[in-house]
């Protein structure tokens, strides 16, 4: 790659990584393996970077994501999986906001993952039914149906666990 492909890329990472590890920590429910994924992601973008940089180049990297982060869901089912406490960069939120968002982060790990994918791209993301399930390789029904069934589950999983306030607020 020539020094204006490499800048084409380094500006491209520049504006979109923040979105790309947004989806990337939603998908993993970990900032350690989100980093990991997003890296991994854009090394395979960095490849292919003179194909993809004619068009925007961030649905192709949003794809590369979601089917590393499946294919890296397959193989950690058979390795052990440490968890470390959440990296937090932004400043810090109210304890009613911690405590909403893990609230939705726990509801949401109790979807099986295909259907928290759906929901994280259509929500999260803001995709359209087509643009999702082009992005999964799937049908509009397929999204269709998976949205409602998660929603189903997501309002149930919600109403059942109740908000509790973080220690030390």
């Amino acid at each position: 790659m020539g020094a204006r492909d490499d800048a084409g890329f380094e500006a491209f990472v520049a504006a979109r990584s923040a979105d790309l590890m947004r989806t990337a920590v939603l998908l993993t429910r970990d900032r350690g393996h989100a980093e990991d994924l997003l890296q991994t992601a854009l090394v395979k973008a960095y490849r292919r970077w003179r194909s993809i940089e004619r068009e925007d180049p961030y649905p192709y990297v949003r794809r590369v994501l979601v089917t590393s982060a499946a294919s890296w869901r397959r193989l950690r089912m058979t390795q052990e999986i440490v968890a470390l406490p959440p990296h937090e960069t932004e400043a810090p939120d109210s304890c009613e906001g911690v405590a909403e968002r893990e609230r939705m982060s726990a509801a949401l790990a109790t979807l099986p993952p295909r259907m928290r994918t759906v929901l994280i791209l259509r929500y999260a993301e803001d995709l359209s039914e087509a643009v999702t399930a082009e992005t999964l390789g799937c049908s509009v029904h397929t999204v269709k149906s998976q949205t409602v069934r998660g929603l189903a589950r997501l309002r149930v999983a919600l109403t059942a666990a109740p908000v509790d306030v973080l220690e030390g607020c």
